[in-house]
C-alpha cells in the first residue's frame, strides 16, 4: 500500500509519534492480548500504514485512508465523497488526521474486533502477518 505522507487537509493539525512513544499509547490503551493481537503487531501496522503519523492520508480513487491507523471512508468514517460509505465508526474522516488519536484507537479497535485481527489492513498482511515482530518494541 502507498502512504502518502504531508498531504493532510487544510487546517488540520498532525503528529508523528517516536516509536517508544506509540508503545506506550498502545499499551495504555489495552492493545496487548486484543483480539489475539500484540502492540508489536500493531505497532509493525502503524509503521507500515502511516509511519506513525496522524496526518497520513492515501486516495485510492473510490475511497480514501484516514490518520495514524489508516481508517477507510468506505466502511468506517465518513468523509463526505465516499458513495456508499458505511461509517461504522460514526465519525468524520478529517477528526482521524488530528493530532488527539482517542478516536482512532476506538474507532481501529472497532475494525480489528469486527475482523477478529488485523486482516483489515494491507500493510500488516503484507509486511507484519508472521514475522518476528520483537523489534517494534525493544527497548520501550
Amino acid at each position: 500500500v502507498l502512504v502518502l505522507l504531508g498531504l493532510a487537509l487544510p487546517g488540520t493539525q498532525g503528529k508523528v509519534f517516536s516509536r517508544c512513544e506509540m508503545v506506550r499509547i498502545l499499551r495504555q490503551n489495552g492493545f496487548e492480548g486484543f483480539v489475539g493481537t500484540t502492540v508489536a503487531d500493531w505497532m509493525c501496522l502503524v509503521q507500515h500504514e502511516s509511519s506513525y503519523n496522524t496526518k497520513a492520508y492515501n486516495n485510492n480513487g473510490p475511497s480514501r485512508d484516514y490518520g495514524i491507523f489508516q481508517i477507510n471512508s468506505k466502511y468506517w468514517c465518513n468523509d463526505g465523497k465516499t458513495a456508499g460509505s458505511k461509517d461504522a465508526c460514526h465519525i468524520s474522516c478529517s477528526k482521524l488526521l488530528n493530532d488527539n488519536i482517542e478516536d482512532d484507537i476506538q474507532c481501529a479497535k472497532k475494525i480489528a474486533r469486527e475482523a477478529h485481527g488485523l486482516s483489515p489492513w494491507y500493510g500488516w498482511k503484507n509486511h507484519c502477518r508472521g514475522r518476528n515482530l520483537s523489534s517494534y518494541v525493544k527497548g520501550c
